[in-house]
């Protein structure tokens, strides 16, 4: 399984959805939908600031993720983006994978 991590904003009809639902009804409805493509939900927070909620998910596939994306986004009333987590161990196979990379003006 994949690890993402969805930051997302209500618009107001999105806040008032919230409101009617309260934030538990939110996170059934997200656990629900993301049960439906094989995933779940690892941690799920409300906050202040740029984003309203932040969550940990865990996705069997891109494809999977890309579709939650594209479902949530169509609805219009939050939005999300989605950034992919890697492991320690994941970043520890990068970094002993050879790259040859020139950096732009080096010769």
């Amino acid at each position: 399984m994949k690890k993402f991590l969805i930051r997302g904003t209500y618009n107001p009809n999105g806040t008032q959805g919230l409101l009617e639902e309260g934030g538990t009804g939110r996170k059934d409805a997200v656990e629900k939908m993301l049960q439906a493509v094989g995933g779940s939900v690892e941690s799920f927070y409300y906050a202040f600031g740029e984003y309203d909620i932040y969550l940990i998910v865990e996705l069997p596939d891109d494809i999977s993720a890309a579709a939650v994306g594209l479902r949530v986004n169509a609805a219009g009333l939050v939005r999300i983006n989605m950034t992919e987590l890697l492991t320690i161990e994941e970043i520890d196979a990068a970094t002993k994978k050879t790259v040859s990379y020139r950096a732009p003006g080096e010769n």
